[in-house]
Formats: C-alpha cells, structure tokens, sequence
C-alpha cells in the first residue's frame, strides 16, 4: 500500500519537522476546543444568560482586530516558534488559572471575560505565525499536500476535542481546565523544538509604514485580493452554521444528539476532502477548481436550506465541508508561494482578520437575517448570495480564474 502513495505525501510522513508541526497544529487546536467548551458551560451555569456566552466569543474576536497589524509584524520580526511558544504558554497559564480558581470556588463572570481577552490576545498571534512557520517547515514544493495535511489536524481536533471537553467537565471543571492545561504545554513543547529554515530576517524599526506594508502588499497583488475577499464575502453570506439549533429543533425535527451530529458534518466533510488532497493535491487549473468549490459550497448551502430530511441536511453540510476546504487549501498555498518570506506574517494577519470576520460576521448575517425574513429564507439567499459572488469575482479577478499552476519562487 505504502508504495502506490504519491512521492508528495510520503515525503511529509518521513517529514519530522512536518510531523511536529501537524501534532502541534492539533494540540494547539484541540486546547482552545476543549476550553471553548468548558469556558462556555461554565460562564452559563453562572449567569443562566445566552447574552454572556456570545460576549465571551466577542471578547476573543475584538483583540484579532486591535491587534491586526501588530501581530503580522512580529511573525514576520521574530522567531515564529518563540512567538507561537510564548502563546501558548499564556494560553496554558490561562488555563491552569482557571483550574485553580475552578478548584477554589472563586471564578466569577468578570474573571472569565477577563481571561477570555486574553485568550484572545494570544490567540490573535497564533494564525498568522502558524501560516508563516509552515513555508519555513517544509519545501515550496511540498506546500500543497502540507497545508492539506494541516487542516486535516485541525479538523481532526475540532471533530474529537470539544466532546473530549463536555466528558472531562461532567468530571469537575478543574479536570477539564487542567487537561487544557497540559495539552497547551505539549503544544509549546512541540512548537519550540520544530526543526525549520531561518526566516528572512528584518532589523528596520517597526513603523507606521512597515505595519502596513501587508495591507500594500495584498492591494497590490490581484489574485491575492481576489481569493482573499472571495471567501470573506462567500462564508459571509453562506454560513448556515449558526441556524443549526433551529433546523435542528423546528425543521429536522430531531434532538440534541442531531444537533450534534449536524455541527460535526462539516468538519467530516473537510477531514475527508484534505486527506483526499495530500494524496492527490491539485496542481493545474487551481483558479477554476477554487470558484467551482466555492460554487458547490453555495449550492450546497441552498439544499441544506430547503432540506427537510435529516440525513440529506447531514449529507449537504458533508459536502459544504469539503467544498470549502478545496477552497481553502488552493487560497493558502498560493498566497503563501507568491509572498516574501519576510511578508507572510504581515500578509497572513490581514487573511486570519478577513477569515475571522467571516465566521463571526456570517454568524451575526445568518441571525439577523433569519430574524428578519425567516429561518429557511435566510439560508436560501445565502446560498443564493454566494453563487453571485462567484460570478460576480471571476469576472473582478479574471487572472485569479484563469490561473493554472500554485506558483512561487523554490
């Protein structure tokens, strides 16, 4: 079996710098899920109020924004494992805070809003450093089927952590804080021992100009700008996500566990499809294969919405998971292959700040508009939103759906 494996994807098994990225990526990953979950339960059983539970998820977003510029520049100034290393051993003293004060008795909502921001703030150097390190893990040949197999540790993490979370806080919240904690110190461990090339070092002064050098660089770079704003304006429109409980309850017609089943089909679909992409990582026509998996994640989207049949809604959201990782794994690879070393950092904080808009921001589309012309609606011209911009960014970006190949410099 070994040796039908393309050469791609068995260089990365034998790849140990990779490997120690890839568990990594999945510490990390699976750490923030499993005290997401207990953060959540938590700050609910205290206050009883869903108003709260959405302020946590605010507290976290606003440091991204705030901090935008500011965290490229570092990625792109300092070593990337010491900047990821050091958030993650704040995100472990965090938790290990909280497993204290959990175990004492003393945690109380402000506490909680207080270490979510700080959550936050460390987290807001977390994507764009990650993105930045992988270039420096593995060959530009090797990229592709690497930033496939990376999202597949997230997916995996995000599928098993968060049920890992629930079981481990039934046990007391100090267990479940305190696993966090253990898992974020492995996470540091395997970051700060990742064997990489050194990056393209910077010595001018952090400046004004320097700061948004990255902003520059995607303005001046079409197809850059054009995947970018592509899947912001496609996941913004499109995200069904948060409707999940509704359908579930007054749609489908089933119970907490279809609930659980329905979050969890996404994120099978996108395991599924990157570990078909490390085998088989797409090479020529990448422009055209990424608008039509945006299309499918919009038509994808539609069938969910007028779905009344549970498992046709669980094999749609499959496929929306998929799509979008087609999308995502085309997107980043050639963003990451035609930016300068010395620019990924500034360049990934501007995407990780678009891709953190999306979600947030799709979620507050998704509500409001369901508020304001139905649940079924909502989603619907969602999907319908999404294909427009497909049609409408080909021809705003026609060399970005022309391009053929994931080029870059070796």
């Amino acid at each position: 079996m070994t040796a039908e494996l393309p050469a791609d994807t068995l260089a990365l098994r034998h790849h140990r710098p990779f490997l120690a990225f890839w568990f990594a990526r999945v510490f990390t990953t699976g750490g923030f899920q499993m005290l997401s979950v207990a953060i959540g339960w938590q700050i609910y059983a205290l206050t009883g109020s869903a108003l709260d539970l959405g302020l946590v998820g605010l507290v976290q977003f606003l440091p991204r924004v705030l901090l935008v510029l500011v965290t490229g520049d570092v990625a792109d100034r300092f070593d990337r494992r010491r900047v990821l290393g050091v958030s993650l051993l704040v995100q472990a003293a965090v938790a290990f805070w909280l497993a204290a004060g959990s175990a004492g008795l003393s945690v109380s909502r402000e506490l909680i809003f207080f270490l979510a921001a700080v959550i936050g703030t460390a987290r807001s150097f977390d994507m764009p450093t990650m993105q930045a390190l992988l270039p420096n893990v593995v060959p530009s040949k090797l990229l592709a089927p690497a930033i496939a197999a990376a999202a597949s540790a997230t997916e995996a993490a995000t599928i098993i952590a968060p049920a890992l979370g629930g079981f481990l806080y039934a046990a007391g919240a100090p267990v479940a804080y305190g696993v966090g904690t253990v898992v974020y110190l492995i996470a540091a461990v395997l970051v700060l021992n990742i064997s990489a090339r050194p990056q393209t070092p910077r010595d001018e002064k952090m400046t004004l100009d320097s700061l948004f050098a990255g902003v520059r660089f995607i303005k001046s770079r079409p197809d850059i700008l054009g995947a970018i704003s592509l899947d912001l304006f496609a996941v913004l429109l499109g995200g069904a996500t948060a409707l999940l409980p509704v359908y579930a309850r007054d749609i489908l017609h089933t119970g907490p566990w279809g609930l659980g089943l329905l979050r969890s089909a996404p994120a099978l679909g996108a395991l599924a499809m990157s570990a078909w992409l490390i085998r088989h990582p797409i090479r020529r026509r990448v422009g055209r294969v990424m608008f039509a998996a945006v299309g499918v994640f919009g038509v994808a989207t539609v069938v969910f919405g007028v779905s009344t049949s549970f498992w046709l809604s669980m094999v749609s959201l499959v496929v929306l998971g998929a799509s979008d990782m087609v999308s995502v794994v085309i997107r980043a690879s050639f963003v990451q292959l035609e930016t300068p070393d010395a620019m990924r950092g500034r360049v990934g904080s501007v995407n990780s700040l678009f891709i953190g808009a999306s979600n947030q921001l799709g979620e507050f589309e998704s509500g409001a508009t369901a508020a304001l012309m139905g649940t079924v609606p909502a989603v619907v011209a969602g999907g319908l939103g999404t294909l427009a911009v497909v049609a409408i960014w080909m021809r705003l970006f026609p060399s970005l759906a022309r391009r053929d190949r994931l080029s870059g410099p070796e």
